[in-house]
């Protein structure tokens, strides 16, 4: 079995975990988490989680990436699994850091790929599915910081065609702070 160890490799400016045998760098990089805002006649559909971290709170429909896939398939794969929901992207709303865990988010906005029947359900990782208006969101009870940034960036583009995507705001530039109560 290989031993790595940490060390500053040849060429480089930081530590990076070694093979002490054959001398192979495993880098370590930030994952990327893919996700969307489906809207629906001014409401957005959230799922409350059925697994940890954070289970039984509310999230918007995400999740890490697979290898192979694009971050717009990562998005409607992740829509589909934890909401049984199939979508169609509108374009990036936001891209947002999370040094203190090696995080990427990037979220989409969103609607139902056949707004005539728009369908829904809570899919294996999700407690309910749900549909909100912006006051009844379950403000509270959201599972990540990330989740409630794209929620205020959603609202701030409603109508108008998408810029440039919103990042982290001015008080958190590095995703460093929690949500309150989250471990």
């Amino acid at each position: 079995m290989a031993e790595f160890v940490r060390q500053v490799p040849d060429g480089d400016n930081r530590e990076r975990l070694v093979c002490r045998d054959c001398g192979h760098i495993a880098y370590e990089n930030p994952k990327i988490v893919a996700g969307a805002v489906v809207e629906h006649d001014g409401k957005v559909l959230l799922c409350r989680r059925a697994i940890e971290p954070r289970h039984g709170f509310w999230t918007l429909p995400a999740g890490f990436m697979e290898l192979g896939e694009t971050v717009q398939e990562g998005a409607q794969r992740e829509a589909r699994e934890e909401a049984e929901a199939e979508i169609a992207l509108d374009g990036i709303l936001g891209v947002f850091s999370i040094s203190r865990i090696g995080q990427v988010h990037i979220f989409f906005r969103a609607r139902f790929a056949d707004p005539a029947n728009p369908h829904f359900a809570a899919g294996e990782e999700t407690l309910e599915a749900q549909m909100f208006a912006w006051d009844d969101i379950p403000w509270g009870n959201l599972a990540f910081p990330t989740v409630r940034w794209t929620l205020d960036a959603w609202r701030a583009a409603a109508g108008q065609p998408l810029g440039a995507p919103v990042t982290n705001p001015l008080a958190d530039p590095r995703g460093e702070r929690r949500i309150r109560g989250e471990v």
